[in-house]
């Protein structure tokens, strides 16, 4: 509990700030974009170069990409057997497969595991998470949603621009180089901010009021995307022999709650604007309770 005690109160600090008026309604986003072009390429382009390479970085790239393939398939399955409405069923395979790997995953990695290993949680989510929201998730959306369908040539651009991904590929080349003294020193700062600005934002743009008729597909959304997914996971690991920081933190993703970008744009397309956003912030506040279980699961 005192790893994530102070992720909460910042968390209940954003909530707070919601209500005061003097802060605009749309405060989450200037701190959300604060995170995006500063904070987290400045986390990035600390950790990555620190990454030691082996075969088990392969390990959250490709647990990463099994998650969301088996979130897919539960949602599908789950989708048949309650006859689910078709903007039920997009909105739980948009915000199912994809985790808040980053937003919340890495403040918790970096709480649960230590500076250390969030090198494995930047690769997670960066080459998992946020690529599957780029291509899976466009896919949803053309599939499922509102609106035109998204090209391949726009799909590439937006991913390749992504701040946080061309902080990545920039770590990856200079891989083997020091920074100067001025820009560590910058950079440390910068990254520094993360946790707490992205709680804030978090907590300020938080919903948890839901529909009683979505409250079937919203507690099991939930159950697959923190529980079934991490404990087949869990399970399937400790059966082969597999451990170490790259298994843990990898288990410990595959347990985050849904994307807060994937409920947003679940409610922009028309895909169950309140139950996205529910999922989204009731997941949010059970992590504080599923995470501390996992990670004991794991010692």
């Amino acid at each position: 509990m005192e790893q994530i005690f102070p992720i909460l109160i910042l968390l209940l600090v954003g909530m707070g700030c919601k209500k005061i008026p003097a802060f605009p309604a749309d405060t989450d986003k200037a701190l959300n974009l604060f995170v995006i072009y500063v904070a987290l390429p400045a986390l990035i382009l600390i950790r990555i170069p620190q990454l030691t390479f082996s075969p088990a970085v392969l390990i959250p790239v490709g647990m990463s990409w099994a998650g969301c393939a088996l979130a897919t398939l539960s949602i599908v399955i789950a989708s048949r057997l309650f006859r689910w409405s078709r903007e039920t069923t997009g909105a739980l395979l948009l915000v199912v497969p994809l985790g808040n790997t980053s937003f919340l995953g890495i403040p918790m990695v970096k709480a649960f595991f230590g500076n250390d290993a969030v090198s494995h949680a930047v690769l997670y989510d960066q080459f998992g998470s946020f690529l599957a929201l780029s291509t899976y998730g466009s896919f949803i959306l053309s599939r499922f949603g509102t609106g035109g369908t998204n090209s391949i040539g726009g799909v590439l651009k937006k991913t390749f621009l992504f701040p946080p991904f061309l902080a990545l590929n920039t770590a990856l080349l200079f891989h083997a180089y020091t920074y100067p003294q001025w820009l560590q020193a910058l950079l440390d700062q910068a990254a520094a901010a993360l946790v707490p600005v992205v709680m804030v934002a978090v907590g300020f743009q938080m919903r948890l009021l839901i529909p009683l008729n979505d409250l079937l597909p919203f507690i099991i959304g939930l159950t697959i995307r923190m529980a079934v997914i991490p404990l087949i996971f869990l399970s399937l690991c400790t059966l082969f022999g597999l451990k170490g920081p790259a298994v843990h933190v990898s288990i410990f993703e595959t347990a985050m709650p849904p994307m807060v970008t994937a409920g947003a744009l679940a409610s922009v397309a028309g895909l169950k604007p309140r139950l996205a956003a529910a999922m989204v912030g009731g997941g949010i506040f059970l992590s504080f309770l599923t995470l501390p279980l996992l990670y004991r699961l794991m010692q």
